[in-house]
């Protein structure tokens, strides 16, 4: 697993031995980057990544511009190698890490009154965090309006179309993954 493109271009991030992980593959990940620039500016971006595992999506993001991430990881093993890998890219100063199951995380953040313009899912596929997370992001502030929740899930399971605010906007397959692009509806 490496970094596809931008200052941090061809480094290798670790990832933990086993399937406790599943980091993004190469061919999913500049997929998801060609979509989001055709959609968006990610230059100066906010970004959060919820269930950020070993960092690879939000570590993208920081090496191709992005401003800021702040990364969400409940497991204190996989976030000590998330650590590693921000500093092995030289990306630490941009990352906030997040020791939190993902919905305390969002808590935590909403009472802060943070916001992000992009917001990249990526939890265990058989997990039932799609829909609460995706809850929490509508009826909260913290995805700005016309911000974008990216959510790789199994192929199989598609999500709901809509959830409160949030509309499906995109659906990409990859195989077993697929990648689901929401916005919020604006009135």
């Amino acid at each position: 697993m490496r970094v596809i493109a931008g200052s941090a271009r061809g480094l290798r991030l670790t990832a933990p031995a086993g399937l406790q992980t599943r980091p993004t593959g190469d061919r999913v990940k500049e997929a998801l980057f060609s979509i989001i620039a055709s959609r968006r500016q990610l230059a100066a971006a906010r970004i959060l990544d919820i269930c950020a595992g070993t960092g690879s999506l939000g570590i993208e993001a920081l090496s191709r511009g992005a401003a800021s991430c702040c990364f969400i990881e409940q497991d204190r093993q996989v976030m000590a190698l998330l650590e590693k890998n921000l500093a092995t890219t030289g990306l630490a100063a941009q990352a906030e890490c997040l020791v939190l199951e993902a919905v305390k995380g969002l808590t935590t953040l909403n009472k802060r009154g943070k916001s992000f313009d992009i917001v990249f899912l990526d939890p265990p596929y058989s997990s039932n965090l799609y829909p609460l997370v995706a809850e929490a992001l509508s009826s909260t502030t913290l995805l700005m309006d016309r911000g974008l929740l990216v959510a790789e899930c199994s192929s199989r399971n598609p999500l709901a179309e809509r959830y409160g605010e949030l509309v499906r906007i995109d659906r990409r397959v990859y195989g077993d993954t697929a990648l689901e692009f929401f916005s919020k509806e604006i009135s």
